[in-house]
């Protein structure tokens, strides 16, 4: 009979990876990896944040996340800097203010490693009200956006003319990748966030011929990354968020073995 505590690692991390599943899809198409990992590394700093309140921990990162995904918004709309430039300030800045922040606070102590890496075994009943709370309000934003979203990503200017309220449809997409990111971080960490988004995606690219197929494709992949990474963490004893990202390369390694007749 399975542990309690393996139940709800398991449970926590399938519902991330049916989360992750749809938007690492757009993040793949998007090209936006840059954008996951910015928004991971400000978690650190909503963890700082959520002790200074005394708030939930995942309401904090949460509150950064989306914070720094409006200031994205607006940054990336400035003609000075280049967007990848103003992501990396924004990412290795807010990762290190956290850092510090947290220094700070005397008579707090800190898993440093739990938040760099996940530590998807401590998930209680109520993280996994989090994740699937969070989760399920970020599929149904997603699903209500999927078609405008899916003309901006094909051709932004022909969306725009065909009155697709382009900067709007960003601004909410946006926004849901900061709530998917808050979702993610209790299992694999904000250093691995970025994986799961995209690997299971761009291993699912290769088998799908239609979006919605390939963002079904990445959840059910991400969902074997989790089971195999959970057993391989529970069978030779290795950490578990770093375990599940070497499942889903694994994965996506083994769909470049296959013959191409057989992923189409």
């Amino acid at each position: 009979m399975i542990d309690d505590f393996l139940l709800r690692a398991l449970l926590g991390g399938l519902g991330v990876a049916l989360v992750a599943g749809p938007f690492g899809s757009f993040v793949v198409w998007r090209r936006l990896a840059y954008f996951g990992d910015t928004l991971a590394h400000s978690a650190l700093l909503g963890v700082a944040f959520g002790f200074l309140l005394q708030l939930n921990l995942t309401f904090g990162i949460l509150l950064i996340c989306q914070l720094l995904a409006v200031l994205l918004f607006f940054g990336q709309r400035q003609k000075l800097l280049s967007s990848d430039t103003l992501l990396g300030i924004f990412s290795h800045g807010a990762l290190s203010v956290g850092l510090v922040a947290l220094a700070f606070m005397e008579g707090i102590r800190v898993d440093l490693l739990a938040y760099l890496f996940g530590d998807i075994l401590a998930i209680g009943t109520a993280d996994l009200g989090w994740i699937f709370a969070g989760g399920g309000l970020a599929l149904t934003g997603l699903l209500w956006l999927w078609k405008p979203l899916l003309a901006i990503t094909i051709h932004e200017d022909l969306a725009r003319v065909e009155g697709v309220p382009v900067d709007r449809i960003n601004w909410a997409f946006l926004a849901l990748i900061a709530l998917s990111v808050a979702v993610m971080m209790k299992v694999v960490g904000l250093l691995l966030v970025t994986s799961l988004l995209i690997i299971p995606a761009a291993t699912a690219r290769r088998f799908a011929r239609t979006p919605e197929l390939m963002a079904l494709l990445a959840s059910l992949i991400g969902c074997l990354a989790v089971g195999g990474g959970l057993y391989g963490s529970f069978r030779w004893d290795t950490p578990a968020g770093p375990s599940i990202v070497v499942a889903a390369c694994g994965l996506f390694l083994l769909s470049w073995l296959l013959p191409k007749q057989l992923s189409g």
